[in-house]
């Protein structure tokens, strides 16, 4: 009788970033404009506690159904961006949802899709978040990263990539 030898193949498990990451991915999925469909999760002992994606604010008509609200804006350096203004980015939304529910997030983690912009950095510091882990950057993060930089955040970009829009 001949032995059969079975050759087993070992799984190999995503590191707790990688598993966050993917799951923002899924929470981006809801998003309601689609320059960027961002998602964002806080994390805390390595249980979930919020999340996030860009969308209008509840009751407002978004952005997948009239179209962007967009604004232009002219940098020091004369450098002109365009923003969509209607929704709240996924940032701001994971921490507005863990504060409707009264959940702390302080010492937390916040993995999301891109590195986050100026105003929603210095929501992060203010909310007691201490890393941020950004699967991809994103072209306007440079005061981003000087601000979490002097506050202590420590800050991941996994992918360094930078998203961009077609009308930027």
């Amino acid at each position: 009788m001949e032995k059969v030898i079975k050759k087993v193949t070992k799984h190999k498990r995503l590191s707790w970033d990688e598993y966050f990451l993917k799951i923002v991915d899924i929470v981006g999925s809801r998003g309601t404009c689609d320059r960027g469909r961002s998602g964002a999760i806080l994390v805390k002992d390595k249980r979930i506690l919020a999340t996030g994606y860009v969308g209008s604010p509840v009751g407002i008509v978004h952005c997948d159904d009239v179209g962007h609200e967009m604004h232009t804006l002219t940098e020091e350096d004369g450098t002109i961006s365009r923003h969509c203004l209607r929704t709240a980015h996924a940032e701001l939304n994971v921490i507005a949802n863990a504060a409707r529910f009264g959940v702390a997030i302080d010492g937390s983690t916040l993995y999301c899709k891109m590195l986050p912009c100026y105003t929603c950095a210095k929501t992060i510091i203010n909310a007691g978040i201490k890393r941020v882990i950004a699967f991809k950057d994103y072209h306007k993060t440079k005061q981003s990263k000087i601000i979490f930089k002097k506050a202590g955040i420590k800050l991941e970009i996994i992918n360094k990539k930078i998203e961009s829009y077609q009308d930027q």
